[in-house]
């Protein structure tokens, strides 16, 4: 490597260390106080659903009632839910927000307060989150988090869920058939904690890209490669003692489509939002990354690069006290953009990540996804049919693939 290379590496590694200390500060800056997060005697909370926020809507200011279907991965007694306006350019005017099951709206549904208020103002680049709420939020369930809000709207285009949206105020209407739009997307919601027996073993967050996110899986079937894992931590022989490890944990699904490790193909960089999207969540232990493969398919070429930007989560999460593991790039073959000497790079970096000294853990995607005959491709049929996002059964696979021993 020449002197100039060394310096322009050198350079690229010190803009790094910049960018993740400048991004740490501005969220830091624009998220108010956490309501209700703070109390000494408010025991353990883990996260037990999230969705990383994207952007703000375009036309999304009028008056409206969404209702955000989500998805738990683990249960508790007591519930509270984080609203955000952090891609808003004015405060979000919340009029009326309610939680409910989607097995028994009718029965179950309850209002949620902020600080004592049903209807509260969220400053542009801010965020309330309720009062702790009594309410049985199963282990595994679908529930609904309706919320009627005036102005901008800070959302999650995909969601590989149906949710529903209507004009007016009608977040408490038990029945969904009032509803007279289906959407894809999650608005203003993006977190959804639990306190109860199982919240102290805390969760896992998954940070990642389209992949993670769940692009051509089944929409609305929680076939997620985050829901297989999800569903593994809860199986039947996990213990509730957090004490020996055993304790089933959450898994938060942290993936934004389009998005890059070093980047800003989709929003802010892997980089940028590591604090926010995974070390800022309730109760997290462990965050597993699970990006890269959009910075080569976008020109990146430079695996010392990447490299570092995958150590450089590494080295915050551990200052935070979070394992982080990292998955290898998975194949590409096939797909615009996957040329030869992305093929090379792909190969250097993920000889690098199963050598040591990158993550924590090795969650080995790649060798689980790629067709055992063309391993620069993705297999048959784990293929959704893009060459690189993987089908149903290939997030199955990728769910299994995960040593539980590492988390």
């Amino acid at each position: 490597m020449s002197m100039r290379t060394l310096r322009s590496h050198a350079g690229r590694l010190a803009l790094l260390a910049v960018v993740v200390l400048l991004a740490a500060t501005v969220y830091a800056v624009v998220v108010p106080e956490r309501a209700g997060a703070g109390s000494d005697d408010d025991g353990d909370w883990a996260g037990t659903w999230y969705a990383a926020p994207v952007g703000a809507e375009p036309g999304g200011d009028s008056a409206r009632t969404v209702r955000n279907v989500v998805h738990t991965s683990l249960g508790g007694s007591r519930a509270r839910v984080t609203v955000s306006n952090l891609f808003g350019h004015a405060p979000l005017d919340l009029r009326h927000t309610t939680l409910a099951t989607v097995a028994d709206p009718a029965r179950t549904m309850r209002t949620l307060t902020f600080r004592g208020l049903a209807r509260v103002s969220v400053p542009a680049g801010g965020e309330v989150v309720s009062d702790p709420l009594a309410f049985e939020v199963p282990a595994s369930g679908d529930l609904y988090v309706s919320v009627y809000a005036a102005g901008p709207v800070t959302w999650h285009p995909g969601a590989q869920q149906t949710s529903f949206v209507a004009r007016g105020d009608i977040d408490r209407a038990a029945d969904p058939g009032v509803f007279a739009q289906v959407t894809g997307a999650w608005r203003y919601v993006t977190a959804l904690d639990v306190q109860g027996p199982g919240a102290a073993a805390g969760s896992v967050v998954v940070f990642g890209d389209s992949i993670t996110e769940g692009v051509g899986s089944t929409p609305g079937a929680d076939r997620r490669w985050t829901d297989v894992l999800a569903g593994r931590l809860r199986g039947p022989h996990a213990a509730l003692d957090p004490s020996d490890g055993s304790a089933p944990r959450a898994v938060l699904n942290a993936g934004i489509g389009g998005n890059a490790l070093l980047a800003r193909f989709a929003g802010p960089s892997g980089v940028e939002r590591f604090q926010r999207d995974a070390l800022s969540r309730a109760g997290v232990r462990t965050v597993v990354v699970e990006l890269g493969i959009n910075d080569l398919l976008g020109g990146e070429r430079d695996a010392a690069a990447l490299l570092a930007g995958m150590r450089e989560l590494v080295r915050v999460g551990h200052a935070r006290g979070v394992r982080v593991l990292g998955t290898t790039l998975s194949p590409c073959g096939g797909v615009r953009g996957c040329t030869g000497a992305v093929q090379r790079v792909r190969g250097s970096v993920n000889s690098a990540i199963r050598g040591g000294g990158v993550y924590d853990g090795v969650v080995d995607i790649d060798r689980v996804l790629r067709d055992p005959y063309a391993p620069r491709s993705l297999w048959g049929p784990y293929d959704s049919g893009d060459r690189l996002h993987p089908s149903d059964a290939g997030y199955l696979a990728m769910g299994r693939g995960v040593d539980l021993g590492v988390l």
